[in-house]
């Protein structure tokens, strides 16, 4: 089939910058891109590209849009390298959107139910302790802390205070984003064994040497459970752990791998246990990564609750990040304890490409 193909690169300040152990995020760059076919449906993807998680940097989305021109057909679409797999994972969502659109113009999620919890983001350092009981009281009874960004000891020391500043019954999830060695690890896993924490996601670096070993041997050592987030961030990696047997989490950001169906059906099949999250994308992306956590089908966790209330159900999504830009007109479903499919489907992101005009 031929398209015609155009893209519009952005780049958004948000609101608050994100601080990390990769340090402080201000502002968001990616690519929209946009097909329309010879009966004149449409669809968008966006590349939200993250290159300290390992995919193509911007400037390469766009080299590689500007050599496809004005009109591709699927065989310059499959064409793209596999080292583009943001752009790869934007050009599949555009094309599977114009396919439903022409089975079903009045497109509805078939999904498992009609919303999907979510998990608040906390914000790092002190500052966490001012955002628990508004959040708490909308609400939220998952909370992400980011931590590994200051200094050890002083996160320690919060670590309690958070954990008192919660409701009742509610769980938190601590995200080093990689910035332990094996000791900080240590001492933080001893110190959650006795408290609500739901998992630790990726303690340890997902590059090194040893770091596969690492992970392995912290997961089988401690009780709280540990989850994968750099170490999976792509296709390959994901098909790694699988076949290591991580016992563990696996936090898929659906916008950063290049074949999504592909990799969830190997992660089903494995009866992993599987967290849905942002890659802080725009609705656009938000749109195309939410679609893939409604349909998924795969094992739920069943010793635990979500935070809805009921164990065997999904675990709570990490998507409670918007409002998150300056421009709100980009933010996907305005953060809340749940997300509903209707809102999902609601996102007009023909506005969204108009607006990048």
């Amino acid at each position: 089939m031929n398209y015609l193909f155009s893209h519009r690169r952005y780049r958004l300040p948000l609101r608050t910058a994100v601080r990390t152990a990769h340090g402080a995020w201000a502002e968001r760059e990616g690519v929209i891109v946009r097909l329309e076919g010879e009966d004149g449906a449409v669809g968008f993807g966006e590349a939200a590209v993250i290159p300290w998680f390992g995919t193509e940097t911007v400037d390469e989305v766009e080299v590689a849009c500007r050599e496809f021109g004005g009109r591709v057909d699927d065989a310059r679409l499959d064409g793209v390298p596999t080292r583009l797999r943001c752009l790869r994972n934007a050009l599949a969502a555009a094309r599977s959107e114009m396919a439903e659109a022409r089975k079903n113009p009045e497109r509805r999620v078939r999904d498992n139910a009609p919303y999907l919890p979510v998990a608040a983001l906390l914000p790092a350092g002190r500052a966490v302790l001012a955002q628990i009981a508004p959040k708490a009281e909308v609400g939220f009874r998952v909370f992400k802390w980011k931590v590994g960004v200051g200094d050890v000891a002083d996160e320690l020391a919060l670590l309690d205070d958070v954990c008192a500043a919660l409701p009742t019954g509610a769980k938190l999830r601590l995200d080093a984003n990689g910035a332990w060695d094996r000791r900080r690890a240590e001492r933080w896993l001893e110190r959650c064994a006795e408290r609500p924490v739901e998992f630790v996601e990726q303690p340890i670096a997902a590059e090194g040497k040893g770091a596969v070993d690492l992970l392995m041997g912290l997961a089988g050592d401690f009780p709280t459970p540990l989850a994968l987030d750099e170490s999976v961030a792509s296709d390959g990696e994901v098909e790694r752990w699988i076949g290591a047997g991580w016992p563990g989490i696996f936090v898929i950001k659906p916008s950063l791998l290049g074949d999504v169906a592909g990799t969830l059906a190997r992660l089903e099949t494995a009866k992993a246990c599987v967290v849905f999250s942002s890659a802080l994308e725009t609705a656009v992306g938000a749109r195309a990564a939410l679609r893939v956590a409604f349909a998924w089908r795969g094992e739920p966790d069943s010793t635990r609750s979500t935070g809805s209330g009921q164990a065997g159900e999904q675990r709570a999504l990490g998507f409670g990040v918007w409002p998150l830009f300056t421009d709100g007109r980009f933010d996907g479903p305005h953060a809340a304890p749940f997300v509903r499919a209707e809102d999902v489907e609601r996102i007009d992101v023909e506005s969204l490409w108009n607006a990048l005009s």
